[in-house]
C-alpha cells in the first residue's frame, strides 16, 4: 500500500476532545503524506476549550476545528479514508458507517480528558497525557514502511499501535 497522501479519520463519539487532538497532532506531524479529519457519532457541537489548549501548547494550529458528525464523510465529494481509528471505547462500539475505499481500521482507546474530574492543573494534565499518548502512537503509525507491509501485517501493525502504552 503505497500513496502519496493517506487520508486518515479519527473517530470518537463527542468529536469534542481526543479526536480533535488526534487530528490537530497528526496534520501538525504529517508533512505531505497524511491528511488527517476528525469527526463524532454524536457530536458535542463544540470543541473543548482544553483541547484547543493542549494544541496550542504543542505549538501546533488550533484554529478551525469544529465538533462534526462523521456523516459529513458519508457523502458525494467527501474525502475517501484510507485509515480510520476510533479513540474512544463507546464509538469503538458503534455501528459505524460503510465507508468507501473499505479503509483500514483499528481501535486505538483513550480515557476522555473531558470527563476528568480535579482542579483546571489536573484537567489540563489530563488532556496533556491524552495528547502524549496521541503523539505517540500518530507516530508510530507514521514511521510504518507502508509500501513493505502486506494487508494483513498492516492490519496487525495498526492493532498493536493501539495497545501502545507510555
Amino acid at each position: 500500500m503505497s500513496k502519496s497522501t493517506y487520508n486518515v479519520l479519527f473517530i470518537c463519539t463527542g468529536n469534542s476532545a481526543r479526536s480533535i487532538l488526534a487530528e490537530g497532532i497528526m496534520n501538525g506531524l504529517a508533512g505531505e503524506r497524511f491528511h488527517a479529519y476528525s469527526a463524532g457519532s454524536h457530536p458535542k457541537g463544540e470543541v473543548h476549550p482544553m483541547a484547543l489548549n493542549t494544541l496550542k501548547t504543542l505549538s501546533l494550529p488550533a484554529d478551525g476545528y469544529h465538533s462534526k458528525s462523521w456523516d459529513e464523510f458519508t457523502t458525494p465529494g467527501a474525502p475517501e479514508f484510507d485509515f480510520i481509528f476510533t479513540v474512544c471505547d463507546n464509538a469503538a462500539g458503534e455501528v459505524c458507517p460503510v465507508w468507501p475505499g473499505h479503509p483500514m481500521s483499528a481501535h486505538w482507546g483513550l480515557p476522555d480528558p473531558a470527563a476528568h474530574e480535579g482542579t483546571e492543573e489536573e484537567r489540563l494534565k489530563a488532556f496533556h497525557d491524552t495528547a502524549r499518548m496521541l503523539k505517540r502512537r500518530i507516530e508510530l503509525f507514521q514511521s510504518l514502511p507502508f509500501d513493505r507491509l502486506d494487508a494483513m501485517s498492516l492490519h496487525s501493525e495498526l492493532h498493536g499501535i493501539g495497545r501502545t502504552q507510555e
